[in-house]
């Protein structure tokens, strides 16, 4: 039977003949298609500036460098993400601390947030790194209430969501990344993601000294721009300004990505769909499936379930080539760091989520076909 899996890429021959024609070209790296890339991306999500860089955990890293991240620093994310959401401020020399997740729709619980920030004396955390879980946007005007109250940077972790946005309360659309409240945010073009260049990502924000830092610390820390120099010796001049590192994305992973952000809207459309048909085929079963508030609008990266007899499904369905994936293992539960105290029992929200979630299928190259075998193995089992 052929294999089903729970994400996966679609590459077109547009996409082909973009990378190379870029490949025929005099640049491979370092040369315009990165600008273009940029410019349509931050056209896409609505902000000023965007910076593309090798992957998404780099997009991070950068973002904590930007932020002034160190070892006075103190920050707080949510267990339920991947563990590049913590690390990059782990990479900084910063701590983190985690709060638990909304029991509806998985995101970083916002009413424990506050109530962990009243509680610490005022200084005590220096920002927070919100994940837009599975695709699901968090909401940020409410966060940067929070966030302001106290003095916080915000950094969202949009990698599920490009497309997803929510209405805020003068009812204007606030696409996720677009920098009308996170300080930062960051976004993945890893496989499976909505626009794939095998590995990228880019990092969007509306402050001006924040992008020129990013520009410099991708690139090794190097600035040949004449009006930030230092000195000057001639036209070959560049100066290392400060440490960097080289997370720079090529050329032709840009033209790939410029090309499939043409289709953004188009798959978006297509996981939208294919979201409805499984909400509507699985809900007379015994499952908890995806819910949507109003004014909320899921860019459907996972679509997640939750079951009392996850292993048994799990089992069930990899057994028919089904290969579903679980989202995931709290980080706080990882033996890293583990060893700073963290212990099963701090967030029962998340560790009863990882429990039972389960990843269904969902990529805009699902057929229906495809999909109603995912249906009917679940029906079938259940």
């Amino acid at each position: 039977m052929k294999i089903i899996p729970y994400g996966k890429q679609d590459i077109t021959q547009d996409d082909i003949n973009a990378v190379i024609a870029a490949l025929k070209s005099d640049f491979l790296t370092q040369g315009p298609l990165i600008h273009s890339f940029e410019s349509e991306f931050a056209n896409y999500v609505g902000c000023k500036y965007a910076v593309a860089v090798a992957n998404g955990t780099a997009a991070l890293h950068l973002s904590a460098l930007a932020l002034n991240v160190s070892s006075n620093s103190r920050v707080i994310t949510t267990p339920i993400t991947f563990a590049a959401s913590a690390n990059c401020i782990a990479y900084c020399g910063g701590s983190i601390d985690f709060v638990d997740i909304d029991p509806i729709n998985y995101t970083l619980d916002l009413g424990k947030l506050e109530s962990l920030l009243a509680s610490k004396p005022m200084g005590s955390y220096h920002g927070i790194v919100p994940v837009d879980f599975a695709g699901y946007p968090v909401d940020l005007e409410r966060l940067r209430s929070i966030a302001t109250k106290y003095k916080l940077w915000i950094l969202e972790d949009a990698c599920h969501a490009p497309g997803g946005s929510f209405f805020d309360s003068k009812t204007l659309i606030q696409k996720c990344g677009s920098g009308s409240y996170a300080d930062l945010a960051i976004f993945s073009f890893h496989p499976v993601k909505h626009i794939a260049t095998g590995e990228g990502g880019m990092i969007t924000t509306n402050d001006e000294t924040l992008y020129k830092k990013l520009l410099v610390l991708r690139t090794h820390g190097i600035t040949k721009d004449p009006t930030a120099l230092y000195e000057n010796h001639g036209g070959w001049y560049y100066e290392m300004q400060t440490l960097g590192y080289n997370y720079r994305l090529t050329d032709f992973q840009a033209a790939l990505g410029t090309s499939q952000l043409k289709r953004a809207a188009a798959g978006l459309k297509q996981r939208q769909y294919l979201a409805n048909r499984y909400s509507n085929a699985l809900s007379n079963y015994p499952l908890i499936l995806p819910n949507v508030a109003k004014g909320f609008h899921h860019a459907w990266h996972l679509y997640v379930i939750k079951t009392e007899r996850r292993l048994e499904l799990y089992n069930y369905l990899h057994a028919k080539n089904i290969k579903v994936q679980v989202h995931y293992i709290p980080v706080h539960l990882m033996p890293y760091y583990k060893q700073f105290g963290w212990k099963a029992g701090d967030f029962p929200v998340a560790e009863e989520f990882y429990q039972k979630c389960l990843s269904l299928p969902m990529y805009p190259g699902l057929s229906d076909e495809e999909q109603d075998i995912v249906i009917k193995a679940i029906q079938d089992f259940f």
